[in-house]
């Protein structure tokens, strides 16, 4: 009896993986399906959830540390596409190394999914993909062919430059799923930055920024330049900020911005009907 307790117990430890995150987002997907417990070695930017905080350091986003990661003798280490580099180095050494792709949302689902598989998670993956795919389904019949602009950071000055979303990335994919167009609507696959001239030629009818540095008492000092521009959305109030740090997220957390987006959405509904109306 002893010996089947001991060969059952060196069983679960053998099945234990001393998983690499190299990216926050990966960092929170292995949460959700329950394998915070193998992460041995993430990165600076990795805080969600908290025990996240407490795991080793490899580095930031682009100065990630090789010998920092050998030294934890990982099993796998998970990357994204800033990471690829290291990848030839670490499976020299014999270390499993998987690159996850998490730009678009269909990538984000194939992510998850193939993050489910490496650690033997495979049904939970599947029902956090299920759900995000329901969640989705919530933000269609709400608007239909409004152009949605997506902002990134902080702008007090919009003659600077103002970084957008492109139509490669998840939140592109989630504004055509809610039955809306992108406002920044070029296929370019490099970051899009915009003068505030090209804003004002997109004309907007929704304005959404993501700021998670902004204090709540800042929150309408960052949407007051916004409501002077001469846009549809401006003229409808339809311009909105989350702080939320998870708005910017390629995770399961997509969830939490999509109900989000479901509220500005219903929001802007009713403003940009009140604007048609005095017309």
């Amino acid at each position: 009896m002893k010996y089947f307790i001991l060969l059952l117990l060196c069983t679960a430890l053998a099945a234990q993986q001393r998983i690499v995150a190299l990216s926050p987002a990966i960092n929170e997907i292995l949460f959700a399906l329950g394998k915070g417990g193998e992460i041995v070695g993430n990165t600076t930017y990795a805080t969600y959830p908290e025990a996240a905080r407490h795991i080793s350091k490899v580095g930031g986003y682009f100065n990630v540390s090789f010998e920092k990661i050998v030294a934890l003798s990982p099993t796998l280490v998970l990357m994204q596409r800033n990471n690829l580099s290291l990848r030839p180095k670490l499976e020299k050494l014999g270390i499993q190394t998987e690159y996850v792709r998490i730009d678009s949302l269909k990538d984000l689902e194939a992510g998850i999914l193939k993050i489910g598989k490496l650690t033997d998670t495979t049904q939970k993956a599947k029902q956090i993909v299920s759900q995000i795919e329901q969640t989705l389904q919530g933000l269609k019949g709400i608007l239909h062919n409004k152009k949605i602009l997506i902002v990134f950071g902080v702008n007090f000055d919009l003659k600077k430059e103002i970084f957008v979303s492109g139509n490669h990335l998840y939140f592109a994919d989630i504004i055509r799923a809610s039955g809306n167009r992108n406002a920044f609507d070029e296929p370019t696959a490099k970051q899009p930055m915009l003068s505030q001239e090209g804003i004002i030629a997109l004309n907007p009818d929704i304005v959404y920024i993501l700021g998670h540095n902004v204090k709540e008492n800042e929150v309408d000092k960052v949407i007051a330049p916004w409501l002077k521009l001469p846009v549809t959305a401006a003229r409808a109030k339809a311009v909105y900020l989350t702080t939320k740090k998870y708005a910017g997220m390629p995770s399961q957390r997509v969830m939490l911005f999509m109900k989000d987006f479901k509220k500005v959405l219903e929001d802007a509904k009713s403003k940009l009907a009140a604007l048609h109306d005095r017309r």
